[in-house]
Order: C-alpha cells, then structure tokens, then sequence
C-alpha cells in the first residue's frame, strides 16, 4: 500500500527570510491527515535567504537531522559546536534533555536550501549529541547510501531510535530497490528531479508512506535525489 504525498498539498509558511514547505504539521500549520509517519514527525524544505537565520531556540527530546540541498548553513548549539553544513553533508542533533541551537545563511549573496528532518528518539531524557558527516556523490550515486542509523554502523550517523535513512543519487533509467522486513515502513521523500516509486511518478518535493509492501523500486526518469527513511 502506499500513500501519496503531492507536494503542492503541503503546508506553507513565508516570513521576510524563510520560505518553508512542510510535509506533515508544524507550527501553524495543522493537517490531522498528515500529522507524522510512524517515528517520524517532521520534514520540513527550508529556504533562507542570504545573512538571515533561525535565532538560538530550544529543544528537547527529539532527533534533529539537516540535509542541504544548496547553500551553506551555519550551526551553532548550546554543547560548542560551532560548523556549516554543505551539500552532501548530514547533521545530526540529539535534544534529549535540552539543546539550544541557531541556524544561519552565512552568505552575503547565496540563498540556502535545506531539508530539516526530526524523529521522535525510542526514549527521552538521552544526554544532548551532535554529529555530522560528509557522504561524498560517489557514495550516494546509483545506489541508497546509508546516512543515519540506530547503530552508527558502516560509518552511519547514529539515531537513537530504530530507524534509518537512506539517500541515493540516481541517473535516468537507473533504479534502486530496497527490501522492507515484514512489520515495518518506509517513506519516500525525493528532494530533486522526477522518479518513479513502484511505477508511480514523483517529483522534487513529493512523498509517499509505504506499508505492508515487501520492497520499494525507485526509477529515476531525469538526475534525481531521493531519501528513504525505514521505520518501525
């Protein structure tokens, strides 16, 4: 069974510096459809536009990843980290009992694009983390690369809860499949260009909730990019 996600059904919000869509609800936007997939709860696109950012702000208990699509994003958190975010790289944030963040376009000329993802961790009061991690094309190309995982392993970021994203890079005609264990799910997010999931047609923006299928096949039918997240 899977549930299609239109990108154009998404929610929206515009301030002066951040254009945001979002997949499920967040902030003022509510959708009692679309309230989370299993653990995860958030998948927001983010646009901020240059020398403008997400002020320092709290957190807690919550699994926190950024993916940049285009652009650079400066992070700067409450535990001394202090780094920016490129294409390619994956940042990890663990809230637990509490982290306070900022998020910033350091540009003076370049807008930044960004995908800011969270996941309800398997258990609260965990001591605050961080991590981040280039995962170079030729990992991601023709293939789902591993990104963040329950374990770490195979040189994953780690999640504190069972489940794991995947990203993988594709060219036309190209195609991945991924097996789903009985009892789980997976949703399907692509972030550029158009693919196909089991046949349907999905473009930059759109989703999909996959349930009691035994494998995913993603097609891409021009350059595309693609996250797919495995959940209990």
């Amino acid at each position: 069974m899977i549930a299609f996600r239109d990108r154009m059904a998404r929610g929206a919000s515009r301030t002066g510096w951040l254009e945001s869509r979002h997949t499920f609800s967040f902030g003022e936007y509510r959708d009692p459809q679309h309230v989370g997939f299993r653990s995860l709860r958030v998948i927001n696109e983010d646009r901020v536009i240059p020398g403008a950012g997400f002020p320092t702000h709290g957190h807690r208990d919550m699994e926190i990843i950024s993916y940049v699509l285009e652009g650079t994003l400066e992070h700067r958190d409450s535990l001394g980290h202090g780094t920016r975010i490129r294409p390619g790289e994956v940042q990890r944030m663990s809230a637990g009992t509490g982290i306070r963040h900022s998020e910033f376009n350091p540009s003076a000329s370049e807008p930044v694009h960004f995908l800011q993802i969270w996941i309800l961790p398997g258990e609260a009061g965990l001591a605050p983390g961080y991590e981040q991690k280039a995962f170079p094309p030729e990992e991601r190309r023709g293939r789902l690369c591993l990104v963040a995982g329950p374990d770490g392993a195979d040189g994953a970021l780690m999640l504190h809860q069972d489940a794991r994203l995947y990203i993988g890079a594709l060219r036309p005609g190209e195609r991945a499949v991924h097996a789903i264990d009985s009892g789980r799910g997976v949703w399907v997010q692509v972030s550029r260009g158009i693919a196909a999931l089991n046949g349907i047609e999905m473009r930059a923006g759109d989703g999909a909730a996959v349930e009691q299928e035994r494998a995913i096949t993603l097609e891409a039918d021009t350059d595309a990019e693609v996250l797919v997240f495995d959940l209990a």
